[in-house]
């Protein structure tokens, strides 16, 4: 065979005539054969490489099953093997009798089913582990510090199970924290084991940095209300740990999708999304929160609430119990659980167990007891009561025995009512089933299928009993041992009372080093903390069973229940609030939601809503009065005068020698800003501005700080260059101070007395040309050794301060050679400032600035590359957003030491002022003529020139922290007013020139005044 090209031609209707008509006709289809497509064309009579067509199809079919494989986490998996395998199960559990089963046939066991669990631990281990290795330059200053969220102190399974954990942690070097926003009883246990606890005021609010905190983690649903502040700036990087065991959300979230609700669910998205991970006790309780999914989802088996419950009910009767449940004193109830998925082989499984049930049920014959039978699977909205019904009349059970009740209802009065729990299930699943773990926990005898997840901690015929799934004969036998006389055996007793102490403390190594693994893995430890010990080498008596002790001795343990509804409704309400009153109303449980009238209301607030916007056009379009010239110009001149008022607290600034700029990014700073008159907000971003607050606004001020990379990188030390930048139309203050947000959440802001004493030093002028500051380096958190400056910078910046702080200096004043010493900064004779809170004369302000510009530009030009392209920070271990801030902290004290300025020390609380580094013990030590302000200024105008002239410079970051002026500067303006000047005298000359040279109509006609006495008066016209 050839190829296409070489093919014979294709036929054609020969009873088509071969004239041009016909042809004509037969190319648009009316008659004859129809035109072919492009494709067609391609296919037929080009080359095609089928190979190659071939190679491309297999390589784009291998793909999509490598991605379904490897990054479709959770999936489910069915393979035709294990599908064979359930067949061969089939046939050897219904035995002789198969067609009992002839009906189930088509079923399959849970085998099909293979969940893949989301190994988001291997996602962090690649983040933190980089960070956190012991190559790096650390000084273990302090150890990582975790803040522990609760809604309450009341004793409850989260109180049990995170003291456990943070006795674990305190352990191998963590240190803890406590959050509440309601105290009670369990605060003596955090006391007990020294761990501070800080309760909110009566308003239940309380305002916290949020960064001095290596990680967060917030307990259950109750504490969402955390989450919100999380979600702001500048706490939107802090790690969260989110622990959630309650189902009552997840069911809340079903309602919403059921009834089209889709704004709830993407906000519940949005806190689930900030939290770095999503901790759950079970592999369940993932999937019923699947549709908020946002990929951070993960699995810590083991938790005390089975068996803090179980303690809990001990007082309910449980004969009451069973009369609630229409059963007996003499009956004996065996109830059937399983597990929480729904798959096509649960009905197999049921008919299986009631199949091996059936010989016990005989074997109580004519006695008193009655053996009854509950089945607990699937929800209260399926039809599954009639599946049991069918199969239970098929194995010839009385209409009474077998009774269904739905797994979502209350599985603890089945569990509580049972003598006998059987787990007919035969799905591997990863974690030990809670609903056996509750029948441990009330001390009922279990039997279940020898799956390894229970094989791990049931032993057979100890604490337990264990079954082969392919083998039901072998569950007959079991339980026709395990019930003697109607009655339960006294080897079953034992191995209920055996498993109902293991059950007390199961899965609680699993606990311990899951989430210490977690923490291990996720955070990023800066240079001054010390590495924690790794989860291993916790002792083994920590993880042996849960601190019940430490709860024996509180009084009070009955804490109100709270399953978390009142957390979900208050978020919601929140959420209506801030979205305004035409937002979608969310509905509780108890209520009754019509979606028509929902949609009526929809549609009539959008048509008023047109038609108002319809009646303001129109109003704008209609002719309204304007009133004479003089009334327009006299209401022109009083919107002029009021279009800036001016309020109460400008005023008193206008008026004071000093204003303290407050720099500030995202809402979550707003508890800890100051409203008097003294101080001024400056916003390092447009988001995130105090509404109503005369703030300024400082990307509008200084363009660099609206690139997120150098708002981070600079921290708040790009407000400084803000506010130098035409300082004059915003700052008009002999003095100028800044004072940062995280030195109020510390308590070192200035108290009312310091601001008094402040004041007064200044209007004064006590010590001349000085430096002010409150927040000193010796009682700093993070000195706790009181090391001195270039220690301290060190230990901040993992070990590089000097190194960069050299190369920064040689970048600047253009050295060649290596520095053999950097400036002296002695701690000997004084301390230093801190946090950006200080005071200056606004003159030295403007130098410090000028001083300040050249330094970061030399720093950044120097490291900029490895940082931005590299991810590689000098400053810090791994790539730190705010890689120069910590340098830049400190850049004050080296410039007023070396500068020869007085530098003062103001108590925050009582306003005594101490002069530190006295200017006579300075003499010697001093680089005054690398700080003198002729050698800055000088500096400032080449870099003016040498940025006005070659335009390349401009990709430096100097001429984008303020202005670019030298003596050339002020010619280029002369020149170029003189330039314009001189264009408009031209256009003058030229426009008269043109009026000259414009042609001239000549004369047509000339009036003559006509003669007095003339008796006609006529007008006489006379023409030349």
């Amino acid at each position: 065979m050839g190829s296409l090209e070489t093919a014979p031609a294709l036929k054609r209707d020969y009873n088509l005539q071969r004239s041009s008509s016909a042809r004509s006709s037969n190319s648009i289809g009316f008659s004859g054969q129809r035109s072919r497509s492009r494709f067609a064309r391609a296919f037929f009579f080009k080359r095609i490489d089928y190979l190659q067509l071939i190679c491309a199809v297999a390589v784009f079919f291998f793909f999509i099953f490598f991605f379904q494989i490897f990054f479709l986490p959770g999936s489910v998996i069915e393979d035709g093997n294990k599908s064979g395998i359930a067949h061969g199960l089939f046939r050897r559990n219904s035995g002789v009798n198969s067609e009992e089963f002839s009906f189930l046939k088509e079923l399959d066991f849970g085998e099909d089913l293979s969940f893949e669990p989301l190994k988001i631990a291997e996602k962090f281990r690649k983040n933190g582990t980089v960070a956190n290795e012991s190559t790096f330059v650390r000084f273990g200053y302090r150890k990582p510090k975790i803040a522990l969220v609760f809604a309450d102190l009341w004793v409850d399974q989260h109180q049990i199970l995170m003291a456990t954990v943070a006795t674990a942690l305190l352990e191998i070097g963590y240190e803890i924290e406590v959050f509440t926003l309601e105290n009670g009883p369990a605060h003596a246990v955090w006391r007990d084991i020294n761990v501070t606890v800080n309760a909110a005021d009566k308003d239940m609010k309380f305002a916290v940095d949020w960064l001095n905190y290596d990680a967060v983690l917030v307990n259950s649903i109750n504490a969402v209300g955390f989450l919100p502040c999380l979600m702001q700036e500048p706490f939107r990087n802090v790690p969260v740990v989110w622990t959630i065991h309650e189902q009552t959300l997840a069911d809340r979230l079903r309602q919403y999708v059921s009834r089209g609700h889709s704004e709830p669910i993407d906000m519940w998205r949005k806190y689930f999304s900030r939290a770095t991970v999503v901790v759950f006790p079970n592999h369940i309780l993932p999937i019923a929160y699947s549709m908020c999914d946002p990929g951070n989802y993960f699995v810590i088996p083991g938790s005390p609430e089975e068996a803090w419950k179980a303690d809990k009910q001990k007082a309910l009767g449980r004969e009451n119990i069973r009369l609630n449940m229409e059963y007996g004193p003499d009956d004996f109830v065996v109830a059937v659980v399983g597990s929480q998925l729904s798959y096509r082989g649960l009905w197999l499984e049921h008919a299986f167990v009631l199949k091996a049930l059936y010989p016990l049920y005989m074997d109580f014959g004519d006695s008193r007891s009655r053996l009854k039978i509950i089945i607990s699977a699937g929800d209260s909205t399926s039809n599954y009561s009639s599946i049991v019904e069918t199969i239970a009349l098929k194995f010839r059970y009385p209409n009474d025995t077998v009774k269904h009740v739905a797994m979502d209802q209350n599985i603890d009065t089945v569990i509580s009512t049972a003598d006998l729990v059987v787990y007919g299930s035969f799905l591997e699943e990863h974690s030990f089933p809670s609903v056996l773990l509750k029948a441990m926990c009330f001390q009922k005898p279990i039997v279940a299928p020898d799956l390894p997840a229970i094989r791990k901690y049931v032993s057979d015929k100890v604490n337990g009993y264990l079954f082969r799934k392919d083998d039901m004969r072998a569950l007959t036998r079991i339980l026709l041992q395990m019930v003697s006389y109607s009655k339960l055996s006294l080897v079953a007793q034992n191995a209920a009372s055996i498993g109902k102490h293991t059950a007390k403390n199961l899965m609680v190594s699993e606990s311990v080093d899951g989430y210490s693994s977690l923490f291990e893995n996720i955070l990023t430890l800066p240079s001054e903390v010390a590495l924690p010990q790794a989860a291993k080498s916790i002792p083994n008596k920590l993880k042996t069973e849960w601190r019940w002790s430490l709860f024996e001795a509180v009084a009070d343990t009955h804490s109100p229940s709270k399953d978390g509804v009142e957390s979900v409704d208050k978020i919601e309400k929140l959420f209506n609030h801030t979205n305004g009153e035409n937002s979608v109303a969310l509905i509780l449980p108890n209520e009754t939601f019509l979606y028509s009238i929902w949609e009526e209301q929809k549609y009539m607030d959008i048509a008023y809503m047109r038609k108002k916007r319809e009646d303001e056009e129109l109003k704008d379009r209609t002719d309204q009065p304007r009133g004479t010239w003089d009334e327009i110009y006299r209401s022109a001149r009083r919107s002029d005068r009021t279009l800036h008022e001016r309020d109460e607290g400008e005023l008193e600034r206008t008026a004071q020698p000093l204003c303290i700029y407050e720099p500030y990014f995202g809402a979550g700073t707003w508890p800890f800003l100051h409203n008097t008159s003294l101080y001024r907000g400056l916003g390092l971003s447009s988001k995130g501005r105090r509404l109503g607050a005369d703030d300024v606004d400082g990307p509008s001020r200084l363009p660099l700080l609206n690139n997120a990379y150098y708002r981070e990188v600079l921290g708040e030390y790009g407000a400084f260059f803000a506010i130098a930048n035409r300082v004059d139309r915003i700052h008009k203050n002999a003095w100028i101070g800044f004072q940062s947000w995280r030195a109020t959440a510390r308590m070192v802001s200035l108290s009312k007395n310091a601001e008094r004493s402040l004041l007064d030093a200044v209007e004064a002028r006590r010590h001349g040309d000085t430096l002010y500051f409150w927040a000193r380096l010796d009682k700093d958190a993070r000195n706790p050794l009181k090391q001195d400056f270039w220690s301290f910078c060190d230990v901040i910046n993992a070990g590089n301060c000097q190194f960069v702080f050299s190369e920064a200096l040689k970048q600047m004043y253009g050295i060649k050679h290596n520095l053999s010493s950097l400036p002296a900064m002695p701690s000997s004779d004084g301390t230093w400032s801190v946090m950006h809170s200080w005071a200056l004369p606004t003159k030295s302000f403007l130098e410090f600035v000028m001083f300040s510009r050249i330094f970061v530009d030399a720093l950044d030009a120097r490291f900029h590359e490895d940082h931005q392209k590299r991810g590689i920070c000098c400053l810090g271990i791994s790539k730190d957003k705010h890689c120069y801030s910590r340098l830049l902290e400190l850049l004050v004290n080296v410039w007023a030491y070396h500068s020869a300025r007085r530098m003062v020390y103001v108590d925050p609380e009582t306003g005594f002022m101490q002069e530190q580094h006295v200017l006579k013990g300075r003499r010697g030590q001093m680089w005054i003529k690398w700080f003198q302000f002729s050698t800055l200024k000088a500096m400032d105008e080449d870099l003016a020139e040498e940025s006005d002239i070659d335009r390349s410079y401009k990709r430096r970051l100097w001429p984008s922290t303020g202005e670019v002026i030298w003596q050339g500067t002020y010619e280029k303006e002369r020149n170029l007013k003189n330039k314009e000047k001189e264009k408009r005298r031209q256009q003058s000359k030229d426009k008269i020139q043109r009026i000259r040279r414009r042609t001239h109509q000549k004369v047509i006609g000339k009036y003559v005044k006509p003669a007095v006495d003339a008796s006609t008066n006529a007008t006489v016209l006379g023409l030349r």
